[in-house]
């Protein structure tokens, strides 16, 4: 990842943050753009610009790093409702449906943003694509006890499938549910509904990572400077 890159998922991720209003209840999304909203969140919170924000996050991972921020965090028994979630994306079309989960919390983010009255994806400009599946994976969240069988119907929809694996390591990759983990490379999709009610029908499957109708705004750092893309 280059310097520029990783500076235009900063620009991104702040310009979000400033839809935040103090009072509101945030969803705070998991990756390596997400977590720029949320230390730009904490940097607000301490400063006073920003005061009683309650936060529900989407990962463990997400977790540590706003508590280590001291924001406060919630759960849905308290708060079932949030006001605005800002997260990543691993590709974004044109209508701004996505696929997530490359950072393995595609489940709880998915809980989260459907749970939003706005739902912001962050990123730059480089996730934008004409299709879903060109660039990435789509990821299924399977229950360990199914894999084989979950794996035999993915492929036979189309898909090359492969378990994913710890980084550098050789043990599969668990999620915070303790579910593995089945990536989909595909061709780029033609009907994202239908592929996404298909891969539902699967008993074994928990979730998937493609994010339909369901993104608010799109919030795109380029070269040129940032976009503001909002669901027509």
């Amino acid at each position: 990842m280059t310097a520029d890159i990783t500076e235009l998922k900063r620009q991104a991720a702040e310009k979000a943050v400033e839809f935040i209003q103090s009072g509101m209840v945030v969803g705070l999304g998991t990756g390596s753009t997400a977590v720029h909203a949320v230390r730009a969140i904490g940097r607000l919170l301490q400063s006073g610009a920003l005061k009683n924000i309650v936060a529900i996050p989407t990962s463990e991972e997400t977790a540590h790093e706003a508590e280590s921020l001291q924001i406060p965090l919630v759960t849905f028994d308290t708060h079932p409702g949030i006001d605005i979630t800002i997260d990543g994306a691993d590709e974004i079309a044109l209508n701004l449906d996505v696929t997530k989960g490359l950072g393995g919390a595609l489940l709880r983010e998915k809980i989260v943003a459907a749970s939003s009255r706005r739902f912001i994806i962050v990123a730059d400009h480089t996730k934008r694509v004409t299709q879903l599946g060109s660039k990435a994976p789509v990821p299924v969240e399977v229950i360990p006890f199914a894999e084989r069988p979950v794996a035999d119907y993915l492929r036979s929809l189309g898909a090359r499938v492969e378990k994913r694996l710890e980084k550098g390591g050789e043990r599969p990759f668990i999620t915070d549910e303790n579910n593995i983990i089945l990536d989909c490379y595909l061709p780029p999709i033609q009907n994202p509904q239908q592929l996404a009610a298909a891969i539902r029908q699967q008993p074994g499957v928990v979730e998937h990572g493609l994010f339909l109708h369901m993104a608010t705004d799109a919030i795109l750092a380029t070269p040129g400077g940032i976009e503001h893309l909002t669901r027509s």
